[in-house]
């Protein structure tokens, strides 16, 4: 039997309505609410659509989807999470198979948002209390008292606690995330991260659904990118847009409205867009762009204002933190180069040692905030050198042996310099500094470490320091051509250097020759380019 076929004599289940004017409403608003109606009955959908297809509420009309059993309903659930009214009839293929599929949507689907009214002709299958007490459902009605008002009041109270349900839940997934990125301030998508919870939990206060971009800029940015806008966390139709410049990606009309918002330093609100200015008390400006809204009052506007305030002077702990570490790698970074150059060799030595320990340590997987770590520590592997004596350390001719035994303290001393800091950063520098001598097959110093023994940092990083030695002109001889270089990293292999770290490192040298030579002006070097090998 087909649907159309389903039987339209049986009285005792008919739906009808009595004969009332009704409200001539239209909308153009292209997201309605979902309604479904599950009824083995075909009359019961028709007349049911009838009686509602001019309804709106809060500018948007009704989508309805019919559902004629149990296992139609499911599947339409399946394919529609958002639907926000069940209409359900209680006798269809059995006689509980509306409570059946009701158990179904609150204990297996989970589902706690969408308002559930039974509807049924048959109300001794289904005592009313009974029914109230056992099942979670919202409303419960016979066919036969249904009006047409009676069933539109039934809808608009249904949908208004829906709506209010959802808010409620965009208001907590958004509460979530900005308490997700609380506790990571200090990672590089904390900004990120925070930036999303912010705009959805903005969108809930105002119960926005379209597109929504948070930008943010900072006035000790200095970079090529200086002066444009970026995306920092999107919705809609800018949810992919992240880290994009604000102009590339906008229609013209919205950057010209965000440009002059930017410039003015004034919030503005033009038709159903709304672009908010707030700059923080140590200088940190950010724009809000909300595409979709309804018309904002005072109050509203108020309360973005406020809100963007708040969330500014959180940013600003964010920048803050952001400009700490910065310091601390440029801190980093320029004692390793003081260490280099009172060596008197090349002060971009420890920059190409750092960012090629990074790109060997992801090759390994290595997670990318181990990676980071190791780029951060690498430069001060020489450390120690700054308690070896001049007359040692930038001898041209070859050490005697007591010499020799001097210039090999540096490990020492450089892990006596940095073992007592209780920041991680330092303890893997420590750790390095001591270790980068060590050799895999045990032969190194100071403590003739063999194998995994030696940390992985340590190993990784003489990889890194032993190519660039080689492959740059120092105070005793001039740099080795690259296939001498690669001749005798293939020659140590298993020896001073792991095995496992040769061949990543020889499968991917035109990658690691492209982060040497990004530091290196001059290539009229000795020996083959990078093409050629």
């Amino acid at each position: 039997m087909t649907n159309k076929d389903k039987t339209e004599n049986d009285n005792h289940d008919e739906l009808v309505f009595a004969e009332e004017d009704q409200a001539d409403q239209h909308s153009s608003y292209q997201a309605p609410w979902k309604v479904m109606i599950v009824d083995d009955e075909y009359t019961v959908h028709t007349v049911t659509q009838m009686a509602l297809r001019d309804l709106e509420f809060e500018g948007k009309k009704l989508e309805f989807l019919s559902a004629y059993s149990t296992q139609e309903a499911k599947s339409l659930m399946a394919e529609n999470p958002d639907i926000a009214l069940l209409l359900l009839d209680v006798v269809m293929e059995k006689d509980d198979s509306g409570l059946q599929l009701v158990k179904y949507t609150r204990e297996e689907l989970n589902n706690t948002n969408i308002r559930i009214i039974l509807r049924t002709g048959q109300p001794g299958q289904a005592p009313e209390k009974e029914v109230i007490t056992n099942y979670d459902i919202n409303d419960y009605k016979q066919k036969t008292e249904l009006t047409t008002t009676k069933l539109f009041t039934t809808i608009i109270s249904s949908l208004r606690s829906y709506r209010d349900l959802r808010i409620i839940d965009t208001n907590r997934k958004g509460l979530e995330k900005i308490i997700a990125a609380s506790g990571s301030l200090f990672k590089p998508q904390s900004l990120q991260c925070f930036s999303e919870g912010v705009l959805t939990q903005l969108v809930a206060l105002l119960n926005l659904n379209e597109s929504a971009i948070y930008c943010g800029t900072s006035g000790f940015a200095a970079s090529p990118e200086n002066g444009h806008l970026h995306i920092r966390a999107g919705s809609g139709e800018y949810r992919d847009c992240v880290n994009q410049q604000v102009d590339k990606v906008v229609p013209e009309n919205v950057h010209t409205m965000i440009k002059t918002a930017y410039q003015n330093k004034q919030s503005s609100y033009q038709g159903n867009s709304y672009v908010g200015y707030v700059q923080s008390e140590h200088g940190s400006q950010n724009i809000l762009y909300l595409d979709g809204t309804h018309p904002l009052d005072e109050w509203e506007k108020n309360l973005i204002q406020v809100f963007g305030i708040n969330v500014s002077a959180a940013l600003d702990n964010i920048y803050l933190n952001q400009e700490i570490d910065e310091t601390q790698k440029e801190v980093i970074f320029t004692l390793g180069e003081i260490i280099e150059t009172r060596c008197q060799e090349t002060s971009y030595h420890v920059k190409r040692v750092a960012d090629l320990s990074y790109l060997l340590a992801l090759k390994t997987g290595m997670s990318e905030s181990k990676a980071e770590q190791l780029r951060m520590a690498s430069p001060m592997h020489d450390a120690g050198k700054i308690g070896i004596p001049d007359s040692i350390l930038n001898k041209p001719d070859k050490h005697t042996e007591e010499e020799s035994m001097i210039m090999k303290t540096h490990t020492t001393i450089g892990h006596r310099m940095l073992k007592n800091s209780k920041r991680n950063l330092l303890q893997t520098a420590a750790i390095i500094a001591l270790q980068h001598h060590e050799c895999y097959n045990g032969g190194g110093y100071p403590m003739g470490l063999k194998g995994d023994q030696i940390h992985i940092f340590s190993r990784i990083t003489t990889v890194a320091d032993v190519f660039d030695a080689l492959y740059t002109d120092r105070i005793y001889r001039k740099a080795w051509p690259l296939e001498k270089v690669l001749d005798y990293l293939n020659k140590e292999n298993g020896k001073i250097f792991d095995p496992l770290l040769i061949k990543i490192f020889l499968d991917n040298i035109e990658i690691f020759l492209d982060i040497w030579n990004k530091y290196t002006k001059d290539r009229d070097k000795v020996g083959i380019s990078p093409t050629e090998i």
